[in-house]
């Protein structure tokens, strides 16, 4: 079998791209046109996380990248050669994206339902009918804040909290029609919000917890004004106390990805949940700001009405904050029952946490990082 992946230079892409390679010989990269040189972005990653020097010597002729425009019909190709692509898959892994919590929905739009939609156009041109994985993301459960998220669950009935939650939610709502109307398998992996203790390195990408950093750089050179508490500016931020957050490592997520695809679909739309077994809860995210920025937080019930200089620079950052009110939990009892006690991750701590926002003199290499990155599962 063939493979295709989109978003292979992205944070979770990556992962993604090392465990597909462990298991086919080659993989096709769908690049994004004009983007830079994908090819040298991927060796840089496995440079910079230990791979040993002989696989990342064999990427030149394991790697097929191809340029392409995901907001465009063909995905930009000329006929003949979409026609070719979509011939030689078997598989066809779609994790591209855009992730911004404080996009417009037009512009998210482009990227996260027409991109998916040319990706289901390559999937039925293909003689070899490929299987479709895509990436999607537990929060497309919209504005429910309490309660259960269910795998089967796929409504708009609660809203959303921004607009890139709707996107996705419409991309899954894509997926269900183009399913029905061509009688074609799609695996739908929806993961929580993924993290990494690999630091911060400007050759790699960042992940969705690093808006942190740029608050914490932004605090530094803002004046509270404002009422100081242990000797710190304080912060009212809006948060549920017993609110929880769910937070996956990266590595252990692509792999219970690239698992769970190793199934025989059942000829729908199979959706997982790929989250962690045990939420993070809000005030650790509070003790994770007040170790990397200095202020003391209190979490308050709705947005002060005299907010100081500090207070209203953390509105500039929505997508963060508004998650901090919810408390309820995303199910993922199909994921349990199909891969065991294999499915239970690591403990996501204070220090797990720090270590992945805290920048350094350099990345660290070899096993020590953690999952996914033994030189044994290179291959």
């Amino acid at each position: 079998m063939h493979v295709a992946l989109t978003g292979a230079t992205g944070f979770l892409g990556l992962r993604l791209l090392r465990r597909l390679l462990a298991r086919h010989r080659s993989v096709t990269v769908l690049a994004h046109a004009g983007s830079g040189d994908a090819l040298h972005r991927i060796t840089r990653f496995f440079e910079l996380t230990g791979a040993p020097e002989a696989f990342t010597a064999r990427l030149t002729d394991r790697l097929r990248v191809v340029e392409t425009e995901l907001e465009r019909p063909r995905l930009g190709l000329p006929g003949r050669a979409f026609r070719e692509l979509a011939d030689g898959l078997g598989a066809i892994w779609h994790s591209a994206g855009s992730i911004n919590l404080e996009g417009d929905l037009p512009e998210l739009r482009r990227t996260n339902v027409e991109g998916t939609r040319h990706v289901l156009e390559l999937a039925a041109a293909g003689r070899g009918r490929p299987v479709v994985h895509h990436v999607s993301t537990a929060f497309v459960a919209g504005g429910r804040r309490e309660g259960v998220a269910y795998e089967d669950e796929l409504d708009d009935a609660y809203g959303f909290e921004n607009a890139y939650e709707r996107s996705k939610y419409e991309a899954e709502k894509l997926i269900h029609a183009w399913s029905r109307e061509h009688a074609r398998p799609v695996v739908v992996l929806r993961p929580s919000i993924l993290v990494t203790d690999l630091a911060p390195h400007p050759e790699l990408p960042s992940h969705p917890l690093q808006v942190v950093e740029r608050i914490m750089r932004d605090a530094r050179g803002t004046r509270s004004g404002g009422p100081e508490r242990d000797g710190r500016p304080r912060v009212r931020l809006v948060g549920h106390p017993h609110g929880r957050l769910n937070l996956l490592q990266v590595d252990h997520a692509a792999q219970l990805m690239v698992r769970l695809a190793d199934r025989t679909p059942s000829g729908g739309v199979d959706t997982y949940h790929v989250v962690h077994d045990r939420d993070v809860p809000v005030p650790m995210v509070v003790a994770l700001l007040e170790r990397l920025v200095p202020v003391s937080v209190e979490l308050v019930g709705t947005e002060p009405d005299d907010p100081s200089a500090l207070e209203s620079l953390l509105d500039f950052y929505p997508g963060l904050a508004v998650y901090l009110t919810h408390r309820r939990r995303f199910d993922d009892t199909r994921v349990r029952a199909l891969l065991g006690p294999s499915a239970a991750s690591d403990r996501v701590d204070l220090d797990y946490l720090s270590s992945g926002l805290a920048a350094r003199d350099r990345v660290r290499a070899g096993p020590a990082d953690g999952p996914g990155l033994s030189p044994a599962r290179y291959s």
